[in-house]
């Protein structure tokens, strides 16, 4: 994948989002899972996924969580890492400076190129990655039917020339995930110059509190989501969060 401006300039996705064919499996209802796993996170697993089955498990509190092809977990972590959004805050001192510097060089966008920040996600030397083929052409279709939404943070780039004459840019920094009703389900995040995932996840954050998000998951715990200011909640908890959350349907872009 490039790193430059992307070759054509993409449609926004639609609005309302497009209901994908229902999928063929069926995962157990919220209410159920604390009771069927405990402890545990994985519900089951498939060999394949698709844009129903995906929107099917997390409208109820589960998600993909492959480790290689042809095999599907599908999980819900006890406990659950979300970002509060009913917590403005000053954000850390390494956003603020990393927001500091995407203020004075850094473009940030939405939508531009989502397909692009999934590769960039999925590109992790020596550590391996969860994006696998089936998962990616699966996200960029729920893109393509309205669901599917990124971020991406832009550096101005010094050779060649944009499109129509517009400066140059590298996708330097991104974030994708999925929107349904008031959920939004961050899934990863990359950076290719620092602080510009940092700027992704602020942003994203501030955009979904101004558009009425209630909830915004970032699914298991890790050291750099806590240092953002993510927080761990039971499993019951982040249901019952996700039950609101799905009663209201505001529109995260354009």
């Amino acid at each position: 994948m490039s790193d430059a401006t992307p070759p054509q300039k993409r449609s926004p996705p639609p609005w309302p989002p497009i209901e994908p064919p229902p999928a063929n499996v069926r995962f157990p209802p919220p209410e159920q899972l604390d009771a069927l796993l405990g402890d545990e996170w994985v519900v089951g697993a498939t060999r394949t996924l698709d844009p129903g089955m995906v929107l099917q498990a997390y409208r109820a509190g589960i998600f993909p969580w492959p480790t290689r092809p042809g095999v599907i977990p599908w999980a819900s972590p006890e406990p659950r890492m979300i970002f509060p959004l009913d917590r403005a805050g000053e954000w850390p001192r390494t956003v603020r400076r990393a927001l500091a510097r995407a203020d004075e060089r850094w473009t940030v966008t939405f939508d531009e190129a989502f397909p692009e920040v999934m590769r960039a996600c999925a590109q992790r030397p020596g550590e391996g990655t969860w994006i696998i083929d089936d998962l990616y052409a699966t996200y960029v279709e729920l893109h393509r039917l309205g669901w599917g939404h990124s971020i991406e943070v832009w550096a101005p780039d010094e050779v060649g020339a944009g499109l129509g004459g517009e400066p140059a840019r590298r996708l330097i920094g991104g974030l994708y995930g999925l929107a349904v009703g008031g959920l939004f389900a961050g899934e990863s995040m990359f950076h290719r110059e620092t602080g510009a995932s940092k700027v992704a996840f602020a942003r994203m954050a501030e955009r979904l509190r101004e558009r009425g998000f209630s909830l915004f998951d970032v699914q298991a715990h890790s050291d750099h989501l806590e240092s953002l200011g993510c927080i761990e909640v039971a499993r019951a908890s982040f249901l019952a969060a996700l039950r609101e959350a799905l009663q209201s349907a505001p529109r995260l872009a354009p």
